[in-house]
């Protein structure tokens, strides 16, 4: 354990700065599972037997994205699991871990620690998971996808531990809260934090913290030499103390793209990303740019209303915190799919990007489950064998395929026969059975304009809402596509991917999802054995 640590640039400044609360806004492979590591390292060795909250928006990404990374990096740092701590059970007696300050009642959801600390992992997906509980610190990951207004009121207010006990630390009941950059205004709540930095007192703490390094310097040098250090020492203790006091008052905040950490990660990670993300994704998750979320767009009618999650929190507890299971994922973790019935999807295609999105009628709702796409050499084979694989547990191997004009004659996204022809192929190779549903040419911007956010409106036969966490790519291609000319804005599905190019939205996956809400809508399908109505 004693062992060097690589930590990069932006990692550092905030490990050095030690602020009590951090907020770190960072692109993907910045390494903000390494900051996770730290900071509950840190809490769980300098509190022992404290309580943090681990506050995730559902329990799905929990086990596929802010354990298993954090994990690793333990991991890489020589801490084992089933040694060193043990994750949703208890503690056997022979590891001799001193008992919590607060009982846990049930360990299914928790961290427990060789220093008797514990981590409770708080889903916001599941009911009062924050309930009857107090903490020492907290740790928010993915924010973009909290839900504000219960963290405010669930588990903000817990943070109120044991302050006779660790009151004296600086840390104590301070909060880490990391994610990419966000593309709504419910899921930028965070980014507010940065009027709340005091750049002056961090810049302070900074100095602070070099000034200690420059004395410890100055101390090993007096003592190879001989020299008393204890006026040194003293000084060093005392600037210690007044950097402590200060943290304790700090919130520090920072925004990082990816490329701060190239040296990981490498240039070609850079460019691949650039290259296989749909823009807009690219400029937030990697870039970390704040873009403008457009107003007046042409789905005007869309609001935080029509987002769900519905994930099947009984198959991911029950595979018992088994990461590599749980990163092949499977529709088996989804909770919205409807048994015995088929799987509608509408598509759009394009010579460097290809998109799918499906979707199921429930009553008078479409629920939008999932959408993929591919982009440049992966091309629409592809694009339904990724289809195929994540829905193979689906006990109905039947797609609804609805489609107009643009699928048929045309073959820029493949070799040889037309879109249409190639997409009922792909799929009866790999076993399920296709209804085609033609209809007819696209239909003109201003009537689907009004159709679809009528539809959105509720004022249509079915309303469309989404699986949030299904349908991340695909949200930001709704949300950001703008109106030019009285249609929808399309000026940039043309346009070369250019870092110059940060606002310009790529519709195509809005316009996969136009083909399926209109087709649901004015086209009900039968199917081999279901009729829609």
């Amino acid at each position: 354990m004693a062992n060097a640590k690589y930590f990069n640039d932006p990692q550092q400044i905030v490990i050095q700065t030690a602020a009590k609360d951090t907020v770190f806004v960072g692109g993907r492979g910045i390494g903000k599972a390494t900051l996770h590591a730290w900071f509950n390292l840190r809490n769980f060795q300098q509190m022992p037997r404290c309580s943090v909250g681990f506050v995730v928006p559902t329990f799905k990404k929990a086990l596929t994205n802010t354990l298993p990374s954090m994990l690793q990096v333990w991991e890489d740092w020589g801490y084992h699991r089933d040694v060193h701590y043990f994750i949703g059970k208890q503690p056997p007696k022979s590891a001799a871990f001193p008992p919590p300050l607060y009982p846990v009642a049930d360990y299914t959801h928790v961290i427990s620690f060789y220093t008797g600390a514990v981590g409770y992992i708080l889903s916001q997906d599941v009911p009062g998971a924050a309930n009857s509980l107090s903490y020492d610190a907290l740790d928010v990951d993915e924010a973009k996808f909290v839900n504000f207004d219960r963290l405010k009121d669930e588990a903000m207010p817990a943070n109120r531990g044991q302050q006779k006990i660790f009151g004296h630390l600086s840390f104590h009941h301070g909060m880490l809260i990391t994610s990419d950059m966000p593309v709504t205004k419910k899921g930028s709540w965070f980014l507010n934090y940065k009027d709340k930095c005091d750049n002056e007192l961090i810049s302070t703490i900074q100095s602070g913290v070099y000034e200690l390094w420059r004395l410890r310097q100055r101390i090993a040098a007096a003592e190879a030499e001989g020299k008393n250090t204890t006026a040194l020492k003293l000084e060093y203790r005392g600037l210690s103390d007044d950097i402590e006091k200060l943290r304790a008052n700090a919130l520090f905040y920072g925004e990082f793209s990816s490329i701060w950490n190239m040296q990981i990660l490498g240039e070609q990670y850079i460019k691949q990303m650039k290259r296989d993300l749909p823009p807009l994704t690219f400029q937030t998750s990697i870039l970390c740019k704040r873009i403008g979320i457009t107003k007046d767009g042409f789905y005007a009618c869309l609001t935080e209303n029509h987002l769900y999650s519905n994930y099947d929190n009984s198959y991911l507890l029950n595979a018992d915190y088994n990461f590599k299971t749980l990163a092949a994922e499977t529709c088996k973790q989804d909770a919205d799919l409807i048994a015995g019935q088929p799987i509608c999807i509408g598509m759009d295609y394009n010579a460097n990007i290809n998109w799918l999105v499906a979707g199921q009628v429930d009553g008078r709702t479409l629920k939008v489950i999932k959408s993929f796409y591919v982009k440049y050499e992966r091309k629409l084979p592809e694009l339904i064998a990724d289809f195929c694989a994540y829905y193979q547990p689906h006990d109905t191997h039947e797609v609804i395929y609805y489609y107009d004009s643009t699928a048929l004659g045309s073959n820029y996204a493949v070799n040889n026969e037309d879109f249409k022809f190639v997409i009922c192929t792909e799929f009866e190779r790999h076993g399920w059975t296709v209804t085609p549903v033609y209809i007819g040419n696209p239909m003109a911007h201003h009537e689907k304009y009004l159709l679809i956010n009528r539809m959105l409106a509720g004022q249509t036969n079915l309303k469309p809402i989404f699986n949030e966490g299904n349908n991340e790519d695909l949200l930001i291609s709704i949300r950001t596509a703008g109106v030019y000319n009285n249609k929808k804005d399309k000026r940039g599905e043309k346009l070369a991917e250019t870092e110059e190019d940060k606002l310009e939205n790529r519709t195509d996956g809005s316009d996969a999802f136009d083909t399926l809400a209109i087709g649901v809508e004015r086209f009900p399908a039968v199917g081999s054995q279901h009729f829609y109505v």
